[in-house]
C-alpha cells in the first residue's frame, strides 16, 4: 500500500517527520513533548521552533550536546537501563525510527490525559529492499494498533513509501482521551503532486 499518495523526494534531508508535521495541530501551544531516541534532533529542532516544552532522551551524548539550549536533555540507555522518567507524563510522546519492544507499554503509560502518542518506524517488508532488515527492528502488521489498545486511535497507516530511499513504514497517532471524547480534526491527504516525506 502506497502511503497517502506520497511521491519520491528529490533527496533525503534532516527535515522533521512528515507524519509529525501532519498531526502537530492536535497539540495546544506550549505542550510538553518527549522525543524518544531523539538522536541529533531533527524532530526536536523543528518542535523547538514551534514553541513546545521539550524533553529529549538518547544514549548518544555527543549527538545530544548541541540540543541542550533547546530542550531538557537526558542521556540514558533505554534498552539496558531504567526508564528515566518514572511518574512523569507528557502531552506528546514522540518516537520515530526506533523500536525496542519491551519499552512500548512504558511509552503508552507516559502519555498524559488528553495527550498523544505519535509513533513511526520501519515495518515488515523493509527487509526485502534494504536496512534495517532484522525482525527486531521491524514492526509486525498491526503491532502499533495492539500496543495502543488502551488509547483512542486517531490515525494509522501501514505501507510503502517510494522514497528515495524506498521504505516500509508503520505509523500511528493515538490519544489518551478525557471524557467526553473531543473531536480531532483530520488533515486532508496530500495530493499526488505533493512532495514525499524526506528520509530521516
Amino acid at each position: 500500500m502506497l502511503l497517502n499518495g506520497e511521491q519520491p523526494a528529490a533527496a533525503p534531508t534532516a527535515a522533521p517527520s512528515r507524519w509529525l508535521q501532519r498531526w502537530i495541530h492536535l497539540l495546544p501551544p506550549g505542550a510538553s513533548v518527549l522525543d524518544v531516541a531523539c538522536g541529533s534532533g531533527r524532530n526536536l529542532r523543528w518542535l523547538a521552533a514551534q514553541g513546545f516544552a521539550l524533553t529529549g532522551v538518547d544514549r548518544d551524548e555527543a549527538a545530544l550536546g548541541p540540543l541542550r539550549s533547546l530542550a531538557e536533555i537526558v542521556i540514558a540507555d533505554l534498552e539496558a537501563g531504567p526508564w528515566p522518567f518514572p511518574g512523569r507524563r507528557f502531552d506528546l510522546v514522540l518516537v520515530t525510527h526506533y523500536l525496542w519492544r519491551p519499552l512500548l507499554p512504558t511509552l503508552v503509560e507516559a502519555v498524559a490525559k488528553g495527550g498523544f502518542l505519535i509513533y513511526e518506524t520501519f515495518a515488515q517488508g523493509q527487509e526485502t529492499i534494504g536496512r534495517p532488515s532484522r525482525s527486531d527492528f521491524l514492526l509486525r502488521h498491526g503491532e502499533l494498533l495492539a500496543a495502543c489498545r488502551d488509547l483512542h486511535v486517531v490515525a494509522y497507516e501501514n505501507g510503502f513509501v517510494p522514497g528515495p530511499p524506498p521504505r516500509y513504514l508503520q505509523r500511528i497517532v493515538a490519544a489518551r482521551e478525557p471524557a467526553p471524547l473531543p473531536r480531532h480534526r483530520l488533515p486532508e491527504a496530500p495530493s499526488a503532486a505533493g512532495a514525499a516525506e524526506p528520509e530521516g
